[in-house]
């Protein structure tokens, strides 16, 4: 197994990557939706909860050729592997999340967007099929000594405002959380199935030929609808009927481990173990949660519900090699709390896979 970092925009530098470098990871998966409203860590005020968490712009350079190319090359130079890319910009699909009129020019952009990360020899390309995205997780003190994290405490939830999907606000012109001119409505369950089945018949043969896994992330908070919105994968038995959606080695789990805690009913120990076993996740989001929706908080990697050693056992033993991350962490209270909370989480996972590599 390989340890690695995941970054948000911004924190895509070269002063983050040698403190990747300097940590102990070997791998990066780079978070792209687009540019976030506040700061370098994911802690999110309430506020900016119904805000959403930024503009994500069409024109973003760093989805060219040449930015990817160049991104990837600013990676490999601090001794780092460009693992994968996440999520694509809202601003690049929000048709294809909608089923709205620009839904086909959307589809072909992403199948570009696949055949240039194939040619630079990028792995894969973790999604999250969502119109409402991650959303109402406040910040609190919630972690061990007073740690800042977040938080889901089943707060009410409003429709989402028309110019926004995944969270974020795609047309700045039409979006308006004080005064909304109109909303994006409601998206039953068996209509969000529907709109992944068709995204997955035409990505997947662009994959196949790029040599790119499409990993799905799960639904967080995995709650069965949000805002008005069906999810997808709230339960991991959700991961499977995916799958099949399209039998191909190229559709593939984002499997991460918090999220799959934080489900109603879910063993997380028998997830890991199923899907593992099945050769079917293509890398791992590591992160420790205490309860379940729709009450629950993020916690420190070693003091959660889950026992995140049994978790990565099970990974060994089923012979997954790929790479896991810390996903988010608590901040510390110190000069510079992200970094010294993902810093823990790395010495603590590099500690944890030495030790069980070895036996």
């Amino acid at each position: 197994m390989k340890l690695g970092l995941g970054l948000y925009r911004a924190l895509l530098n070269r002063e983050t990557l040698r403190f990747a470098r300097q940590a102990g990871a070997t791998h990066i998966v780079v978070h792209l939706p687009g540019q976030f409203a506040r700061g370098q860590s994911k802690i999110i005020t309430a506020d900016q909860a119904n805000r959403g968490f930024g503009i994500s712009e069409a024109d973003d350079p760093i989805w060219t050729p040449e930015g990817l190319r160049d991104l990837k090359a600013m990676i490999n130079a601090e001794g780092l592997t460009l693992e994968a890319l996440e999520n694509f910009a809202p601003a690049h699909w929000y048709d294809v999340l909608l089923d709205g009129p620009r839904r086909a020019e959307q589809m072909e952009r992403l199948k570009r967007i696949l055949r240039d990360v194939g040619k630079l020899g990028i792995r894969t390309v973790g999604y999250n099929f969502s119109v409402a995205g991650v959303w109402g997780r406040t910040e609190g003190s919630f972690a061990r000594g007073g740690a800042r994290s977040v938080g889901f405490q089943d707060p009410a939830q409003p429709p989402i405002p028309a110019g926004m999907v995944w969270n974020m606000v795609y047309d700045p012109d039409r979006f308006d959380p004080d005064n909304p001119r109109g909303t994006v409505g409601r998206v039953g369950r068996e209509e969000i199935w529907r709109r992944l089945a068709l995204f997955l018949r035409e990505m997947m043969p662009v994959a196949e030929e790029a040599g790119v896994k499409l990993a799905l992330h799960p639904d967080d908070p995995p709650l069965p609808e949000l805002r008005g919105a069906a999810r997808l994968v709230y339960h991991p038995d959700h991961f499977q009927h995916v799958l099949d959606l399209q039998p191909s080695p190229m559709n593939a789990i984002e499997f991460c481990v918090g999220t799959v805690s934080e489900m109603a009913g879910a063993d997380v120990y028998a997830a890991v173990d199923r899907y593992s076993r099945a050769g079917r996740i293509a890398y791992v989001h590591l992160r420790n949660v205490r309860g379940k929706v729709p009450h629950y908080h993020e916690t420190f990697v070693d003091d959660g519900d889950t026992d995140m050693l049994r978790v990565l056992k099970i990974l060994h033993d089923n012979g997954f090699d790929g790479v896991i991350i810390p996903d988010h962490t608590p901040l510390l209270t110190c000069d510079a709390p992200w970094h010294a909370g993902m810093a823990y989480a790395l010495g603590w996972l590099r500690a944890a896979l030495t030790a069980i590599e070895q036996g």
